[in-house]
């Protein structure tokens, strides 16, 4: 029986506007739009759209790296937008987050000994001598020789500065980790390396992870379930291999449509995408996809459609796959 760890509820979170002399605020961007779904424990659910559909915003939002505007976030059947800081800070250790620059995310005046203690620091009660051994510890699970400890960020190749990024999330030993395109900085051949390592952590530490990505690549290979998102809504929700078998919704058609077949006599039957993604603060009514689709009704451009169950286990937010239109 798969037990839900963290649940997601009509989730929205807007980005104010100010303007004029007063500066005050004269519109939002909807990064975003009324957004659910569920993660079950031990799986990893990937998270896929073009540059600015709202996934990075989503998962800052869910750890309340930034603050929600609306919907709730319920982990282990508690909304934890609304605990106080004390709260949220004592449920830190479970939730991490590993960035998607491993260069940014580190203090670069702090060596890997530093950097890896500080989550001790905070939340462990131990001698200086069991978090070193923690310390080390870590680096050897994620490959690194230990006695780099005493090194800083720069002297790392990239690859190396992410396995410390991802050995600073376990330090607290979490249940829950957001990865924001965790290898999208990184060359092909280390990609490959960071997502094995990834599994295997996974495995070693009984992890739930939401896996973050544009690379449709990278997202098929580690991914139980994949989220595709536009302009802040998920149009599509399916098992990894049936989405990519049978994608249901335009959207989705087309990004897999757009990946290059590594066979130079199979053409592509590329679905191609009419103008560019609307402004999010100013997003277009009804279906926020219905400017972009070349399958458009009538009813894409006033309503906006809800993500249903349109075959076993595969939600899609489309009006193709309504039944009342569809008798």
């Amino acid at each position: 029986m798969t037990e839900t760890l963290l649940k997601v509820q009509n989730l929205k979170k807007e980005f104010p506007i100010n303007g004029g002399i007063l500066g005050k605020q004269i519109a939002s961007v909807k990064a975003v739009s009324d957004l659910s779904f569920e993660i079950n424990k031990g799986e990893t659910l990937g998270l896929v759209g073009e540059s600015g559909c709202g996934k990075s915003t989503t998962g800052r939002t869910l750890l309340r790296l930034i603050e929600k505007t609306d919907g709730k976030v319920i982990y282990k059947d508690e909304d934890i937008t609304t605990l106080r800081n004390k709260e949220m800070r004592a449920l830190r250790k479970e939730m991490q987050m590993v960035f998607q620059d491993p260069f940014a995310s580190l203090n670069p005046r702090q060596t890997v000994e530093k950097i890896l203690e500080e989550p001790l620091l905070i939340h462990e009660k131990l001698s200086r001598k069991e978090r070193l051994v923690r310390v080390y510890e870590m680096m050897e699970t994620v490959g690194l020789n230990k006695d780099y400890a005493k090194r800083y960020p720069h002297q790392f190749s990239g690859g190396q500065r992410q396995r410390i990024s991802i050995a600073r999330a376990l330090m607290t030993k979490p249940k829950f980790i957001v990865l924001d395109e965790p290898v999208s900085a990184l060359d092909v051949s280390i990609q490959s390396q960071i997502l094995n390592l990834l599994e295997d952590l996974q495995k070693e530490f009984d992890l739930t992870y939401l896996f973050i990505a544009h690379d449709l690549g990278v997202i098929r290979h580690i991914s139980d379930r994949i989220g595709v998102m536009y302009l802040g809504s998920l149009v599509e929700l399916a098992d990894g291999e049936a989405l990519y078998e049978e994608p249901l919704h335009p959207y989705t058609q087309a990004l897999l449509s757009s990946v290059p077949i590594p066979d130079p006599e199979v053409a592509n039957e590329e679905e191609i995408l009419i103008g560019d993604i609307p402004d999010p603060s100013n997003p277009p009514t009804g279906c926020p996809f219905h400017v972009r689709c070349g399958s458009c009704m009538e009813i894409c451009k006033k309503e906006k459609p809800q993500l249903v169950e349109a075959k076993d286990k595969r939600f899609v937010a489309c009006h193709l796959y309504n039944d009342d239109l569809n008798k």
